[in-house]
């Protein structure tokens, strides 16, 4: 069988599979890896494994498997092979690149770049800067748009409380700024704390009136929301495969060709560069590639592209409409059953009524958040997030905590059954069944109410059972 044949036979498949549940209820999830796993349970028994923690990595797509499973026997290098396997595997990857763009929607002359993940995208385009740019940023942003712009001028903006007022913040810093100079806004879409959604658009507008450029952070917007580039009016997306439900080692960095053109290579090597040759007094003159391989250096991964291409088309064919209605009945269920818990308080930037993903965090008086996930993962078989979610500085604007206090992602800070100042989140999206957000509500009413059934210990500053 050849290449395109088992393509098309995978495609037809997951087609046929997309068809079908488009004509269901907007309740039924799209299928996942995963679903049918079991886990024990410390009181005995084993149950459904519940994965709730979407927001850190999504399982991957069935159509995803399928289509990687598909081309896996004919895998071959990129771009350098003459081989009959080295062509397909090219025309593959810059297929990806093509399908990709297209479900950003971006424009005709922006270049897209494969990279490793959101992190590694933001990354590369600090690297890219300009001589004297100037860097915007929100403490309200994921580390992965926090850090990487140590080397620029950067200026932290504090955790806006509305949606207006970020806008505002933002432009009175923007008219603060040197004009002469280069700058740059460094903005998530939607918050891996909250869910919440950004004024993205408005954002753009803002920096665009101060002469400066703009970078979304997609990682949680792109597996939710349909995403246009043109429409927010972006100059750069990042967002990586592992939550875009393609967990196999790839990113994008999608925007504006001219600064990722004049930088130097992210990484110098085989595939950035065009032309190397010896000189005469004993160095070397490299001439580098000008389009996306310039920072694609060394062997692509091309089972990682292709993985994001085939969730990208998996995510279309299904409807975002669809998708994005089914999210908002899982959320309404989450929030409701949280509401009737009042010991639970819900993290929020913008208030109750903001529009959101499947992104939940929230704390429970009296309970370290490390116990309290713990005991889902033990006693129900519910997989949460705790701790401060590579977001510290959002984190201790949200509780309230010294904003220089400085915290151990994932730790517990306290013992079990004591206050802590972490949280936990619970996260879902298209492959998530109505009966694992129905056990989590039921499991936190049942932990909240009648307290855990089980012993627990810190170990290695991880929250476990007692043995």
């Amino acid at each position: 069988m050849s290449l395109a044949t088992a393509t098309a036979a995978a495609t037809a498949a997951a087609t046929a599979a997309a068809t079908v549940a488009a004509a269901r209820s907007v309740r039924a999830p799209l299928p996942v890896l995963g679903r049918d796993v079991t886990v024990p349970l410390v009181t005995g028994g084993e149950v459904g494994y519940a994965a709730l923690d979407y927001a850190a990595s999504a399982p991957a797509l069935q159509r995803v498997w399928d289509d990687v499973a598909a081309y896996a026997p004919y895998y071959g290098s990129v771009h350098r092979g003459a081989g009959y396997l080295s062509q397909l595997s090219t025309e593959l990857f810059e297929n990806a690149r093509r399908t990709v763009a297209e479900f950003l929607d971006c424009r005709t002359d922006d270049q897209l770049v494969f990279t490793r993940s959101t992190t590694d995208s933001l990354n590369l385009l600090a690297r890219a800067l300009p001589a004297g740019c100037q860097v915007f940023v929100f403490e309200t942003e994921h580390h992965a748009g926090l850090l990487p712009w140590q080397d620029a001028r950067v200026t932290y903006l504090d955790a806006p409380r509305t949606p207006q007022q970020a806008v505002a913040a933002l432009a009175r810093a923007l008219a603060d700024r040197d004009p002469r100079g280069p700058a740059l806004v460094c903005v998530t879409g939607a918050s891996n704390v909250t869910g919440e959604l950004w004024p993205v658009r408005e954002l753009a507008a803002a920096a665009h009136a101060h002469g400066a450029r703009i970078v979304l952070d997609a990682a949680q917007l792109a597996p939710h929301h349909p995403l246009s580039v043109q429409d927010l009016d972006v100059d750069w997306v990042a967002f990586s495969g592992h939550k875009l439900y393609a967990p196999f080692g790839s990113g994008v960095l999608a925007g504006r060709a001219d600064w990722l053109r004049a930088a130097e290579p992210y990484l110098a090597g085989g595939g950035a560069s065009r032309k190397v040759a010896r000189r005469e007094d004993g160095g070397v003159d490299v001439e580098w590639h000008a389009g996306a391989a310039r920072h694609e250096a060394g062997s692509p991964n091309v089972i990682g592209a292709h993985s994001i291409a085939s969730a990208c088309k998996a995510l279309t064919e299904a409807g975002f409409d669809s998708l994005v209605a089914r999210e908002r009945h899982l959320i309404g269920k989450v929030r409701a059953g949280l509401a009737d818990v009042p010991e639970v308080r819900i993290l929020s930037l913008f208030g109750d009524e903001a529009p959101r993903v499947g992104v939940i965090s929230f704390v429970v008086e009296g309970w370290n958040s490390s116990h309290f996930a713990a005991a889902l993962s033990a006693e129900y078989g519910i997989g949460v997030r705790d701790g401060l979610f590579c977001a510290h500085p959002l984190l201790r604007a949200l509780l309230g905590s010294d904003p220089t206090t400085r915290g151990e992602c994932g730790a517990p800070e306290a013992a079990p059954g004591e206050k802590s100042l972490n949280a936990v989140r619970v996260s879902f999206g298209a492959g998530t069944p109505d009966e694992h957000v129905d056990r989590f509500v039921t499991a936190v009413r049942e932990l909240v109410r009648e307290g855990a059934k089980w012993q627990y210990r810190t170990e290695d500053g991880r929250c476990v059972p007692a043995v």
